[in-house]
């Protein structure tokens, strides 16, 4: 049974290598006959959380913000995988992801069962990173279908002939 997923891509860089990891990550699930829609964060009007307590009350517009969340709020609703990606940064994800993640609180309801990290980085200290993706999964309730996390890589094509870029596609094609 094809499933939905969504990417929600944190990484400000489209050719970069998280947007490389994702790309063969989709590839490999939609071979499979999966539907994906990935979400460049950066390119999209998102903004912060105001903690106003004020979401979730209309299913139309779940937060009390109009902007790019509009977009993301139906099909996160029927995702059934969500996948995070993000660079590393201070070993976190990406304010752009942060943000996103932290909006999808207006229907904290409506998550997915199953999800996916992937990360790319400068160095490979992704500890802190996979803490509180952990966290995340065991307090929502997801299980992790996997991470893949590439380290080691700067300039956009570096995952060029890394063994993640392939872990990526397999994972994603996996999914059935």
């Amino acid at each position: 049974m094809p499933r939905n997923i969504i990417i929600l891509n944190g990484s400000p860089r489209p050719n970069g290598n998280t947007s490389a990891l994702t790309a063969a990550f989709k590839r490999g699930a939609e071979e499979a006959g999966n539907k994906v829609t990935e979400f460049h964060l950066s390119r999209m009007k998102i903004n912060g959380c105001l903690g106003c307590w004020g979401g979730g009350k209309n299913a139309d517009h779940p937060c009390t913000q109009k902007d790019d969340m509009e977009q993301i709020y139906p099909l996160y609703r029927e995702a059934d995988i969500v996948v995070l990606a993000s660079p590393l940064y201070y070993w976190f994800i990406s304010g752009f992801l942060k943000n996103t993640f932290d909006r999808l609180f207006a229907i904290a309801e409506c998550d997915p069962n199953y999800s996916v990290l992937i990360m790319a980085a400068e160095g490979a200290g992704f500890k802190e990173s996979e803490h509180w993706y952990d966290h995340l999964e065991k307090h929502i309730g997801w299980k992790s279908l996997g991470k893949i996390l590439c380290g080691y890589v700067t300039q956009p094509g570096d995952t060029e002939g890394k063994p993640e870029l392939q872990q990526a596609y397999e994972l994603g094609h996996s999914i059935k």
